[in-house]
């Protein structure tokens, strides 16, 4: 049940997630910094109640270790929220994203010298190749993401290019710093042991004091939501700016997305986390494109097909899904 229970709140709480993001990001583009700070907040207190018991616990990983993780974890965070502030649209971030596989592998294979079976190398052709062909049709429609006040303030077309260029650079960083961490990770793992919680509240403790470096920015954008056009919240019914609740929403359901993915890696085996976060993925896609109504072309479609078709190669998952059924599938891997 509480397999099932964790499948359940991934796809709500990651799917009611990217809806927040979406929100926020079409009336505030530049809000990546304040929703990242936000979570860090959010995460790095509930973290110091329930997983260092108000400080008293002391980690498992040594603090040094921990270091260097969040400086990728910080950077990757921040480079991600970032490029919406450089004409990226929902749903090409997403794509982009889904890419991860392209990163760890050359990882792999520079930092541990990982040789790879050719089905590998086939479905990250395939990643790579969806990836390019919906960064080059979108990019041969970018539009200003930022707010324009009137005809004299509209930007050209080489400047949006230009910008444009800037939010792929700041996604191509995030999705190799965070491959980079995920090694990183797993040798802190083979030398301590699995601590994802503690992890988690330390990962997102430590950076804190990096926001200082973006006050400035974090309060023009907390500006920004406050003096949002006031709604009616559900059920208590108090007022408050729109663009704050969206945050709020945001925050916990991004918490809410974390704590079930946790879960599932500790109730399920990691064929069904797999299956689980890619289909997830899709369907936040899907979602973006019809509840937002966001431009996407014959050739945005065969490029998100290619992207998540070489995932599950990847992750043998259509493979593995027949061996659990199969007749002459051994006992235990049918209860795994």
């Amino acid at each position: 049940m509480g397999g099932t229970m964790a499948i359940f709140c991934v796809f709500l709480g990651c799917c009611c997630n990217v809806v927040f993001l979406e929100l926020l990001v079409k009336e505030d583009p530049g809000s990546g910094n304040i929703i990242t700070f936000s979570q860090f907040l959010f995460i790095s207190i509930e973290g110091f109640i329930f997983t260092s018991k108000f400080g008293t616990k002391k980690p498992n990983i040594g603090l040094k270790d921990y270091a260097v993780l969040v400086v990728m974890f910080f950077v990757a965070n921040v480079c991600n929220n970032y490029a919406f502030d450089f004409n990226i649209p929902m749903p090409l971030h997403m794509i982009f994203r889904a890419g991860s596989l392209i990163a760890n592998m050359v990882m792999g294979i520079i930092i541990l010298k990982k040789k790879y079976a050719f089905s590998k190398y086939l479905s990250v052709s395939m990643i790579t190749l969806g990836i390019v062909i919906c960064t080059i049709v979108s990019g041969k429609e970018v539009k200003s993401t930022q707010p324009i006040l009137n005809d004299l303030e509209v930007p050209s077309d080489f400047v949006n290019f230009f910008w444009w260029t800037v939010g792929i650079l700041l996604l191509t960083i995030a999705l190799f710093v965070s491959a980079r961490m995920g090694i990183y990770q797993e040798e802190l793992y083979g030398r301590y042991g699995k601590h994802p919680r503690e992890a988690l509240y330390y990962t997102h403790l430590m950076p804190m004091p990096g926001f200082l470096l973006l006050y400035k920015n974090i309060w023009d954008h907390a500006m920004i939501l406050s003096q949002s056009e006031p709604i009616a919240t559900p059920v208590i019914g108090v007022l408050m700016p729109k663009l704050v609740l969206y945050l709020i929403g945001n925050v916990l359901t991004q918490y809410l997305c974390i704590s079930s993915v946790y879960v599932l890696t500790t109730e399920c085996s990691s064929l069904t986390v797999t299956l689980v976060v890619t289909l997830r993925k899709f369907v936040s896609l899907l979602f973006s494109i019809v509840y937002f109504q966001n431009p996407f072309t014959i050739a945005h479609w065969i490029g998100t097909i290619l992207v998540f078709s070489g995932t599950l190669i990847f992750t043998e998952v259509v493979w593995r899904i027949k061996s659990l059924f199969s007749p002459s599938a051994p006992a235990e891997k049918k209860l795994s």
